[in-house]
């Protein structure tokens, strides 16, 4: 079997070597030709075919960049109109696909040296609209087929068709409407003064048998009217009996009712609409500072007024002035120490026990000053924050 022969184990691997991309310094547009390594290219440089086309190259350069300018400018056009019709994309997804072809002409035998030069060109020739953005340039192309230009052209053809049978319906109703109108005999009412020409007097003649009957029922209405008042006297004084006995009823509370409602109303008494307190860590939830101090932890370390705090953020070190509105409270993880904003127990400090997350409280156990142990259950998440 010899060295050329189409299955031979050299030949084979050569071809599986050859596919698909290989370095564009190593590749001859005008032989068209792809070597894979340097030693490759320097050898077909020296070959007499490649000789041959230099020769021919060098009597007309320009109209071999021409041809190959234009091959790369319908090709690329080409995929644009195919691949993505009239949508904006961006240059580079474009000219990555155009080259993914093994066979396609190389921009370097082109007249542009870039494909922004590229994309300008095609800018200012009226092929595709481009713009700059700061992530580069999009094209979208411009499609100017006559089969297209005519489909659109019979779209608005029709689009005028049908708003012109809609007015014309529109027409045609106003003036059957105008025609009804004009036959009938538009009636003016007349407004006339109300007078009462005869004046008559009514009398009626009763006899005894309807008279007896009118006097019984007098009295029946008589009698009922009286048990009416005496049905509402009845119901008037049971309800004053049952206003006054009212007090008797009520039952007396006891001590445990009595001292949870002193608690009750001594937590209404010392809840504030003021929290900030010195040394305390706060999360900035401003939407104001996005990008810098958006949702960064700080320090409070001046409070000014009560509303107002000075703050030292933990990242970068800065220092800002903000309102209570804009800050928020951190809640640690358990173990850590934490002191109380508000409430009853406001100004002192523990360690944090438990978070219950379904009722946004946490449990404390202070561990200074007076009320030192004792277990504090239920405070809001508002109402705590972690100590620096």
């Amino acid at each position: 079997m010899g060295k050329s022969d189409f299955l031979s184990p050299k030949a084979i691997a050569n071809r599986i070597k050859s596919k698909g991309l290989q370095k564009l310094r190593w590749y001859c547009q005008m032989c068209q030709k792809q070597c894979r390594d340097e030693n490759g290219f320097k050898c077909h440089c020296m070959s007499e075919s490649h000789q041959r086309q230099l020769l021919l190259a060098s009597e007309n350069p320009q109209q071999f960049v021409d041809y190959f300018s234009e091959e790369f400018r319908n090709d690329f056009l080409e995929l644009l109109r195919r691949r993505f019709g009239t949508k904006r994309v961006h240059n580079n997804v474009v000219y990555n696909e155009y080259i993914g072809h093994r066979e396609h002409v190389h921009m370097n035998a082109t007249r542009w040296e870039t494909l922004t030069d590229f994309t300008k060109w095609l800018g200012r020739e009226g092929l595709c609209k481009v713009d700059e953005t700061p992530k580069g340039w999009y094209i979208q192309y411009i499609d100017r087929d006559p089969e297209t230009i005519r489909r659109q052209q019979e779209q608005e053809r029709k689009k005028k068709q049908d708003l012109d049978d809609e007015e014309k319906t529109a027409k045609f109703i106003e003036q059957q409407v105008r025609r009804g109108l004009e036959g009938k005999e538009q009636e003016i009412p007349v407004y006339t003064e109300l007078n009462r020409e005869n004046e008559e007097k009514v009398t009626f003649k009763l006899n005894k048998a309807a008279s007896a009957s009118v006097t019984a029922s007098s009295k029946t209405s008589v009698l009922g009217e009286n048990a009416l008042k005496m049905v509402k006297g009845a119901v008037k004084r049971t309800e004053a009996a049952h206003i006054s006995g009212q007090p008797k009823e009520k039952k007396k509370k006891s001590a445990l009712d009595e001292i949870m409602e002193l608690e009750e109303e001594k937590k209404r008494a010392s809840q504030r609409n003021y929290w900030l307190q010195p040394e305390i860590i706060v999360k900035i939830v401003t939407k104001e500072l996005e990008g810098m101090f958006h949702k960064k932890k700080a320090v409070v370390k001046e409070v000014i007024g009560k509303h107002t705090a000075v703050v030292k953020v933990i990242d970068s070190g800065h220092k800002l002035k903000l309102d209570q509105t804009h800050l928020e409270t951190v809640i640690p993880a358990p173990g850590k120490k934490v002191l109380i904003l508000n409430g009853g127990y406001r100004g002192n400090a523990g360690i944090l026990e438990s978070i219950n997350e379904k009722r946004f409280s946490v449990t404390i156990t202070i561990d200074s000053g007076p009320l030192k142990g004792c277990r504090v259950e239920d405070i809001q998440y508002e109402d705590v924050s972690k100590l620096a």
